[in-house]
């Protein structure tokens, strides 16, 4: 499913036109990204829970040459589905 379908289901099922429907959609994207840039979690319930979570430098190993070398600190996202999605995905 892509950016385009979602916003045809928007529009068919709320009436609300399809340029109306991308700016929601967009503007619902744009909320979600700037939270999880600041370290927020985002739980949408029936749904999942978006959380970023640091990860520590690590050693690691180049698997051409079996150098050593330092994989850097990140920020990882991570989404955890919710029960009901879940079982509804596994129906």
């Amino acid at each position: 499913m892509t950016k385009a379908d979602i916003v045809e289901k928007i529009h068919t099922t709320t009436g609300l036109s399809k340029k109306d429907s991308a700016e929601m959609m967009e503007s619902v994207f744009a909320i979600m990204k700037e939270s999880l840039e600041a370290g927020e979690s985002i739980k949408v319930s029936g749904f999942g829970n978006f959380e970023v979570k640091q990860k520590d430098s690590r050693r690691g190993r180049n698997p051409q040459t079996g150098e050593t070398i330092t994989i850097g600190a990140r920020r990882v996202l991570t989404f955890k589905p919710s029960t009901l999605l879940r079982q509804a995905v596994n129906k």
